[in-house]
């Protein structure tokens, strides 16, 4: 399989993943489990850029992500002491 195939492949998967995370059932069930549909799409966009080789980009995504779940863990865990 050539490059240019495999990312247009990887892009309709990340475009399903992106009309999933917005549909507002799948939000709703996701929410339910603690998951926030916002970062969940940043992380997603942070893992397309970074397989389509913009390391820049998904390092500045998949990090803001990392940060805020941190935060938000902590803040949680704060308020369960």
């Amino acid at each position: 399989m050539d490059r240019e195939r495999a990312l247009r492949e990887i892009d309709d998967l990340f475009d399903e993943l992106d009309t999933l995370l917005k549909n507002p059932e799948v939000g709703a069930a996701l929410t339910e489990a603690g998951v926030n549909t916002s970062l969940a799409m940043v992380a997603a966009d942070g893992l397309r850029a970074y397989l389509h080789g913009d390391r820049a980009r998904a390092a500045d995504d998949l990090t803001t992500v990392g940060e805020e779940i941190a935060a938000r863990l902590s803040r949680k865990e704060g308020l369960l002491s």
